[in-house]
């Protein structure tokens, strides 16, 4: 998919800047392998902000 990949993310992109209003755009697309979950099954966004602000360092 790595050659697939900003294809992808254009046509989302553009998809999305037609049919969301602006401050709903999502601000970057990342493809991840899973996401994580809670036992019930819901995302754990924690986990997520964590590891972005693990990134930013």
């Amino acid at each position: 998919m790595c050659g697939e990949a900003p294809e992808v993310i254009y046509r989302i992109a553009a998809f999305c800047k037609e049919n969301m209003a602006g401050y709903k755009r999502p601000r970057f697309i990342e493809f991840r392998d899973e996401i994580p979950l809670s036992n019930i099954g819901k995302v754990l966004r924690r986990v997520l902000r964590d590891e972005e602000m693990k990134g930013a360092e």
